[in-house]
């Protein structure tokens, strides 16, 4: 920092500014415009040299003082020009107070500059003429000024009523006015907010606190933060500051170093906080054109790029500095979590015990419990035997009680000692595996093992995913907090949570053998993200180390490094591939081998899923998963890797389906109807859904179109049935009309019967006023649907003319590269394509319209949107219903598809 100059010579108030001030020869209102327009002047340059002294490097707390001293000067200007030819009797009664973060000489580029006009009753009239004279300037300035004109009376008053005008008194500093009225107002009303009832302020403020986090996020890695607002943001440490403000009787933090309360080291530890966050918080507000306390996708770039990070082989360069900010924002809640547990301690306002908290109970040697904290007996436990570390979790967890400050700290300052040695030895691991196999208390003792880095020094591969960070807008939290709520996930299960709106998963989840197994596979599943790309087989490479270290048996060991190994191939090949294709379904059934492994990887596969965020498990999903576990575990089963004999299961779905419809449907209809449909389709449903269809179908025969909507399952979605005769793009032109009106298609099941009957189901979602499956928008979508499938429309001209609300995607979210991948083995049939891209309306219809263009046949369609980006499937054959195998074809194909996502608009 000794590079970056001096600036105070560039921030002094010019000579013009203060000469129009002082020249009382001229009316008031004349000099008014000069002012203004050379205090306008002013305001901006001093900006844009804080600005320029910023970006050269200047720290958090170099900023905030320059542009609180900037502040400060325009304010003393602006009282001493309003107050100029006003009459003096009234001046020693009057003085300006700054509040809030200005109080505290904390202003940000874009903060809000809050001030009070105090006044002791003789001064009233000269406040409020030249209150009313200084604030028009403000205004005037543009500048966000929230005020306030007061008496003792006033404040007392209103500081009984509201918190969080009390607490701004807490942050009153003089700025301007009579010195001697400022002192009147420190004994008469500081003092007074200060000493009065500490005891309701702190329980009221921490009660607000807990509001606060359930507004702005509660958890300290969520994907686009609130650095003021958010957990581990600059409000948890002002928060504990006004506490131990209010406890202690101190005027400032370094205050609570002279009263002992806090260390130096704290001190430091504190302002480290502060400067870290104020110089991140200074450049998204010189970044931002309006308030904003969020780190949205693209300024998380930009101030990564600010900061000198620089992408690399293991992470970018923006994932690297949101690491950096997550791992400062857990330490910022841990300090600040230090501070108002000892005004906790302290606070005597705690309601009296139960006799079962308040008395001593020795638990373990060397452990006791009070007060519902587990506590220690001799404060250098972990010094000598640092593998009792481990033990306080585990009596935490048996006993139902909290760690005390004490124990949390004596873990941290000795997390050091956790060597090989000790991580290997047998009273911590077995602890450990104890802890996981018990039934109560899990997720809580391994939260606390993760908020203290407990975690990071027991499992040094754990150790490597910490805060880290995948910058997309599917992955809503840091790696290893998803992996924690993914436990949470599987507890819920056992727990009976689930146990109506998931029996299967319930049912198979209290069938497994060894829940702790995985559990700890779902604690790993990730940890090879922290080496780059492939993390799944990266991750179950160090596996062996794991299971050595943690002295599992081989077979265990084995189960370890299988379910890291393959847990994304359920997901993938539930929502990506051909469930109706035999022979996947058999080699997947190879791959697991048995069925616990089946088992676990369904359960895993389930818990990682509705970990990663808000809506990505869905009906839908659960469906697609539910029927691959259930083939799977069919094939395993049986022990043979043959499934039922197609003919056999055939004929008994018809007769099924024949006798659901003998009351409905003439015999021979539903007969003629099964015998033109295709062996894939009568596979691909349930006797009563084929039966549904059949009814469709039957409604829609004197039809060009038949067009049904209903509602799916669980209200996520919209399912839409659509029934015509065959024609060359009819899927093309489906999926247009459906960009035409803004209607998100994310799955899709397309059949041709053999009398040229199409049969394709969508899963939809559309904006506002198609949610509803009997709104009566769904008719036009059908007409103009009708109206490009017998020529008199065209799709191009039909999304021209609609207006394509973009409702599911975030222009701020990072966009990520397109990909086609072509794959021959998948399928016996078909060439596999599959299509990575960002969404938004209408991509769909560009991928099918390229398909048409190229002339290839698609014969099925995968389609899978995570959030904002694009993961479809498509089975595919050329015109003469061969796989494009040809490599210079198979190049066209994948070019042809790039340029569309990239290049082509609709």
């Amino acid at each position: 920092m000794n590079s970056i100059p001096d600036l105070s010579d560039n921030l002094e108030l010019p000579d013009a500014l203060q000469s129009i001030t002082r020249d009382t020869s001229r009316p008031y209102d004349d000099r008014r415009k000069d002012l203004l327009e050379a205090a306008t002047s002013y305001w901006s340059h001093c900006r844009d040299v804080v600005m320029a002294y910023h970006r050269r490097g200047a720290s958090g707390h170099e900023v905030v003082a320059r542009l609180t001293d900037v502040a400060d000067a325009m304010m003393a200007l602006l009282y001493d020009f309003a107050a100029s030819d006003l009459p003096g009797k009234g001046r020693v009664g009057c003085t300006v107070i700054a509040l809030g973060g200005y109080g505290r000489c904390q202003l940000n580029p874009r903060s809000d500059i809050d001030i009070m006009f105090f006044h002791n009753g003789k001064g009233k009239k000269f406040t409020e003429q030249v209150s009313e004279r200084m604030l028009y300037l403000l205004w005037d300035l543009g500048l966000d000024v929230g005020y306030s004109i007061r008496t003792a009376r006033h404040c007392i008053d209103i500081a009984e009523k509201d918190l969080t005008a009390r607490t701004a008194l807490l942050d009153s500093r003089y700025l301007c006015g009579s010195e001697k009225c400022f002192q009147e107002y420190e004994k008469g009303v500081l003092d007074k907010v200060l000493n009065w009832n500490s005891k309701g302020y702190i329980s009221e403020k921490l009660d607000e606190s807990s509001r606060r986090l359930g507004k702005y996020g509660s958890s300290v890695y969520l994907l686009e933060p609130n650095i003021k607002e958010g957990e581990g943001g600059l409000r948890d440490l002002h928060t504990a500051q006004w506490l131990a403000q209010v406890k202690f009787k101190a005027r400032s933090l370094y205050e609570l170093v002279l009263k002992g309360i806090m260390t130096e080291k704290e001190y430091v530890e504190f302002e480290g906080a502060y400067d870290y966050l104020w110089r991140i918080r200074n450049e998204l507000h010189f970044l931002s054109t309006g308030k904003n306390e969020q780190l949205r996708f693209d300024q998380q770039e930009k101030i990564a790029k600010f900061l000198g990070y620089k992408d690399n082989k293991r992470a970018l360069a923006v994932e690297q500095f949101m690491q950096d900010y997550y791992a400062h924002a857990v330490h910022v809640e841990v300090i600040s979590s230090h501070l108002i547990d000892k005004v906790r301690l302290h606070d005597q306002s705690a309601p009296t015990p139960s006799a079962k908290t308040i008395s001593r109970r020795t638990v373990e040697e060397g452990f006791y419990t009070l007060h519902g904290e587990l506590r220690l007996s001799r404060s250098n436990l972990f010094e000598e035997h640092p593998e009792r570390m481990m033990l306080a979790f585990r009596l935490a967890q048996l006993h139902e009680v909290a760690l005390s400050p004490q124990v949390k700290n004596r873990i941290r300052e000795n997390l050091h000692r956790i060597n090989n040695a000790v991580r290997r030895s047998r009273p911590m691991v077995d602890t450990f595996m104890d802890i996981l196999r018990y039934h109560r208390g899990v997720m809580q003792a391994l939260k606390d093992m993760h908020y203290l880095r407990f975690l990071n020094h027991f499992i040094p591969e754990f150790g490597r995913i910490y805060c880290r960070v995948q910058h997309d807008a599917y992955h809503v939290f840091t790696v290893d907090s998803h992996s924690l709520f993914a436990i949470g996930e599987l507890l819920k299960l056992w727990e009976g949570e689930y146990a109506t709106e998931l029996p299967s998963l319930t049912g198979v989840a209290n069938d497994i053998e060894k829940r702790e197994l995985l559990l700890l596979a779902m604690l790993l599943h990730d940890v090879g993200k922290g080496e780059g790309r492939d993390h799944c087989n990266k991750g179950a490479d160090m596996m062996p180390t794991v299971a050595r270290r943690l002295g599992l048996s081989r077979e265990d060991s084995q189960r370890l490094e299988f379910l890291v190994r393959h847990h994304l191939k359920m997901a993938h090949i539930s929502q990506r591939r051909d469930m109706h294709d035999d022979r996947l379904i058999i080699d997947f059934a190879r791959t697991m081998g048995m069925s616990e492994n089946l088992k676990m990887l369904y359960l895993l596969t389930f818990a990682d899923l509705r970990a990663v965020g808000p809506d990505v498990w869905t009906a839908w999903k659960s469906m697609l998963l539910c029927e691959l576990f259930d083939k799977t575990h069919l094939v395993l089963e049986r022990g043979n890797f043959l499934l039922e004999k197609r003919s056999e299961k055939i004929r008994n779905r018809k007769r099924k389906i024949q006798t659901l419809l003998e009351d409905e449907i003439d015999a021979k209809v539903v007969a003629d109807r099964l015998r033109k449909a295709s062996t894939r389709y009568l596979l691909s449903f349930r006797s009563h859904s084929i039966a549904e269809h059949i009814r469709l179908i039957h409604g829609s025969r004197d039809k060009r179109l038949g067009f049904f909507v209903a509602d799916g399952p669980d209200g996520f979605y919209t399912q839409l049935t659509i029934v015509t005769h065959d024609m060359p793009g009819l899927f093309t032109m489906i999926t247009g009309v459906m960009a035409a009106y803004g209607i998100n298609i994310f799955g899709a099941q397309i059949f041709t019967q053999r009398d040229g009957t199409a049969f394709d189901i969508l899963q939809v979602k559309g904006p506002s006023g198609y949610a509803d499956a009997t709104s009566e928008k769904w008719r036009t979508v059908e007409e103009s649907l009708l109206a490009v499938i017998e020529g008199r429309l065209k799709v191009e001209d039909l999304i021209r003319k609609r207006q394509r609300p973009v409702f599911w995607a975030d222009a701020g979210h990072p966009k990520v590269p397109s990909r086609v991948d072509i794959d021959n083995e998948v399928s016996q049939d078909y060439t596999v394509l599959d299509v990575f891209t960002h969404d938004e309306v209408g991509v769909l219809y560009r991928i099918c319209r390229t398909l048409r263009d190229l002339g290839l046949y698609l014969g099925v369609a995968k389609i899978s949107t995570k959030v904002d980006q694009v993961a479809d499937t498509f089975y595919v054959k050329d015109i003469f219903s061969q796989k494009i195998t040809d490599p210079d074809r198979m190049e066209e194909v994948r070019s042809q598809l790039l340029n569309c996502l990239d290049h082509e608009k609709l």
